[in-house]
C-alpha cells in the first residue's frame, strides 16, 4: 500500500467527512492527520472487506469520538466557528482586514493577546482564563472589550 497515493487520493474525502462531524476546519485537519497516522499503523489489519475510503472515514469517526471523550470543551467549538465565520464575513475585504490587524498590533495588553487567542488560536474562554490565571468570565469580558476597541478604532479611520 503506497501511503502517498492513499493520502493524495482520499485525504479530501476524509477531511470533508471529519468536517461534517465537527464543523471546525482546524479540528477536521487534526482528525484527518491522525486518521492517516492510525491507518498507516494499522495497515496490516485492513482486510479489503470494504472500500478503503470507508475504512479511513471509520477511523476518522472513531478519532473524532475519542477526541470528544477526551475533551468535553470541544462542544463549545460551534460558537467559535460562528464568530470566526462572522469575523471573516465582516472583514473579507483585504483592506479592512489589514486595518484590523494594524489596530490589533497596537492594541494594549491583555486585550491584544486575549483577542488573538480567541480568534486565531481558537481557545475557549475557560482556557484563556486559565492562561492568565483569571476566571472564564474575565476572559469573556476582556474579549468583548477588545472587540469593541477594534470596532471603534476601525470605524474612526
Amino acid at each position: 500500500m503506497d501511503f502517498n497515493d492513499l493520502y493524495n487520493t482520499h485525504a479530501d474525502d476524509v477531511y470533508n467527512y471529519a468536517l461534517s462531524l465537527c464543523r471546525n476546519k482546524h479540528i477536521a485537519e487534526d482528525i484527518t492527520s491522525e486518521a492517516f497516522i492510525k491507518a498507516i499503523k494499522a495497515a496490516d489489519k485492513f482486510k479489503g472487506d470494504c472500500n478503503i475510503r470507508v475504512w479511513l472515514c471509520q477511523i476518522a469517526k472513531n478519532t473524532y469520538y475519542n477526541l470528544l471523550k477526551r475533551n468535553k470543551n470541544i462542544v463549545e467549538m460551534p460558537e467559535q466557528i460562528t464568530y470566526e465565520e462572522h469575523f471573516e464575513l465582516c472583514f473579507s475585504d483585504k483592506a479592512q482586514a489589514f486595518e484590523i490587524h494594524k489596530t490589533l498590533h497596537v492594541l494594549e495588553q491583555p486585550y491584544k493577546e486575549v483577542f488573538s487567542l480567541r480568534v486565531f488560536a481558537e481557545l475557549s474562554f475557560a482556557e484563556i482564563g486559565e492562561l492568565f490565571e483569571k476566571s472564564e468570565s474575565w476572559a469573556r469580558v476582556t474579549f468583548h472589550r477588545a472587540k469593541n476597541k477594534i470596532k471603534e478604532a476601525t470605524e474612526n479611520e
